[in-house]
């Protein structure tokens, strides 16, 4: 697994780079292995995929939310006048560890038109800003049914 991690932060670090040399790949080995070096005791052992067909169909759904919203925003943005309603929504939390809270505010960050801004002290909740929240128990149904229903699915 480490191996694995290693080739895998090596193949990011030639991208972000773009520089597919020699010595950026040997430069890239050995960043990716002091990485995993200083965080060897919180990667803890390997886990088997237990679910990977509900794992896809987050992913797929995430892949859907992503071109609809982006599509709702470029058609507010377009309008000659803007027409929404920013607000900060308050969600409450089905999903209880740090890996799924995490996951479901970075979905909701990564889809255009929506931005995590805190999980509270708690974390039975998280705190969205919505580029249009008039109607707020549609974003919220929309989460749980969406994004939260997939990570319990694949990761409950």
């Amino acid at each position: 697994m480490p191996v694995l991690l290693a080739c895998l932060f090596t193949l990011i670090w030639l991208g972000i780079t773009g520089s597919w040399t020699l010595p950026n790949l040997l430069l890239g080995l050995v960043l990716s292995a002091i990485a995993l070096t200083l965080v060897r005791f919180q990667i803890g052992k390997p886990q088997s995929v237990r679910r990977p067909a509900k794992i896809v169909a987050l992913l797929v759904l995430f892949v859907a939310e992503l071109i609809k919203s982006a599509w709702r925003v470029l058609v507010l943005v377009l309008q000659p006048r803007l027409n929404v309603t920013p607000g900060i929504i308050v969600y409450p939390l089905r999903v209880q560890t740090d890996f799924q809270i995490a996951l479901l505010a970075n979905l909701i960050t990564l889809t255009p038109g929506t931005l995590t801004v805190d999980v509270t002290d708690d974390r039975s909740r998280l705190i969205i800003h919505a580029l249009d929240a008039a109607d707020p128990e549609g974003i919220r149904a929309d989460i749980k049914s969406g994004f939260e229903r997939r990570i319990l699915e694949a990761f409950g």
